[in-house]
């Protein structure tokens, strides 16, 4: 039998069919730049990419919509831009871990909002810098350009009806991606996700 919608708590059951746990698939665009005071690496002009994953999320407290979300995913990150009136692009993908806290909003029993805040951790596991002036490519990881660890905060908010779900997100990075001991380069990316949660 359908369970009652009375309260937030029963809904939210209801739409993860366990009040205690869910899992999900996710699949996006993302935005990303890299904002550097190294104009040799400041690739502040948005480049697209893929990302896809898996999530788990689980309730907090039996009576309360908070929940905390861990993922796994791939991820493509990187910039573009001009040095010296020469173009360039790199890409960054990275295998990332993404833990967030969740604030599920019962909007009508079968649809519900969900602000989140939290991080991520990401290792560099491929990605190409481009310089098209010297028509030349190499490793976008190496001594010369960046670091294969990444870290920073994330923030955002989703949306689910039945077991659809879509978020807009960002990632905003913290650590210092560039091996210069005075400059420094960070991420940013801004993901549009879709997938659905069991």
């Amino acid at each position: 039998q359908r369970p009652l919608h009375g309260t937030r708590v029963e809904s939210i059951r209801h739409n993860n069919h366990n009040g205690a746990t869910y899992y999900g698939l996710r699949l996006g665009l993302g935005l990303a730049a890299v904002h550097s005071d190294d104009p040799q690496l400041d690739g502040g002009s948005t480049q697209a990419g893929l990302n896809i994953g898996a999530v788990a999320g689980f309730q907090l407290i039996p009576t309360s919509p908070v929940f905390i979300e861990a993922g796994l995913g791939y991820v493509e990150k990187g910039g573009k831009g001009t040095f010296e009136n020469k173009k360039f692009t790199y890409s960054l993908n990275y295998i990332e871990l993404p833990i967030t806290l969740k604030y599920i909003i019962d909007v009508d029993g079968d649809f519900s909002i969900q602000p989140m805040l939290g991080g991520y951790l990401a290792c560099g596991v491929g990605g190409q810098v481009k310089d098209y002036g010297d028509r030349a490519a190499v490793s976008s990881y190496n001594d010369d350009y960046f670091q294969r660890f990444d870290g920073g905060l994330r923030f955002g908010c989703g949306v689910q009806y039945d077991v659809l779900y879509g978020e807009l997100a960002y990632d905003l990075g913290l650590a210092n991606i560039s091996h210069d001991t005075f400059d420094t380069a960070h991420n940013g990316c801004f993901y549009i996700n879709v997938g659905v949660n069991f």
